[in-house]
């Protein structure tokens, strides 16, 4: 597809909490390209219009697709990484998915030890607002870690789908 819809599509699957800029999807592209990831053809252009660019994924690029949606360590699970990988669950192996899970839970759960010991310290030192926002903060990692849970649980006991990944109505739906 074009770069425009590409990134309509991205947007749309990643949420509104992770927004693609065309500032990082056409240096991606370029970069994709170089590496023989991603081809690019031009689509038919009518009279009044240039013909739009259109990139298609090489058999190079499902295969490091695939290599990429197979790794289990610290970078899979991480906070500029998660959500993409996320996105494309449903590609990846139920074993696969369960250590990336775990690995997201426990790093959260380790980061939420370590704000909470320094909340109890910074809020005698901190205004009101300050104080608030630190309390926003620690909520919504203690509201991951539950929704990473419930997925968790939701892996180990439902049987898949066709797609492999968790049935439509799963926990998701409910921690959103």
């Amino acid at each position: 597809m074009h770069g425009y819809e590409l990134r309509k599509r991205l947007n749309l699957m990643l949420g509104w909490g992770r927004v693609l800029s065309y500032g990082s999807l056409y240096p991606t592209l370029k970069k994709m390209l170089r590496s023989g990831l991603i081809e690019e053809t031009t689509a038919g252009a009518a009279a009044s219009r240039r013909p739009r660019i259109v990139y298609q994924v090489t058999e190079d690029g499902h295969r490091e697709f695939e290599r990429l949606m197979s790794e289990v360590g610290p970078a899979a699970w991480e906070d500029d990484t998660f959500d993409i990988r996320f996105a494309f669950f449903s590609s990846t192996d139920m074993e696969i998915r369960l250590r990336v899970l775990e690995g997201r839970r426990t790093r959260l759960q380790e980061r939420l030890e370590r704000v909470q010991q320094q909340l109890t310290i910074t809020q005698k030192e901190v205004d009101r607002y300050a104080a608030e926002l630190q309390r926003h903060g620690v909520e919504s990692v203690e509201r991951e870690v539950r929704w990473l849970s419930d997925l968790i649980n939701a892996e180990r006991n439902t049987p898949p789908t066709a797609s492999g990944g968790l049935p439509d109505a799963g926990p998701r739906a409910e921690h959103q």
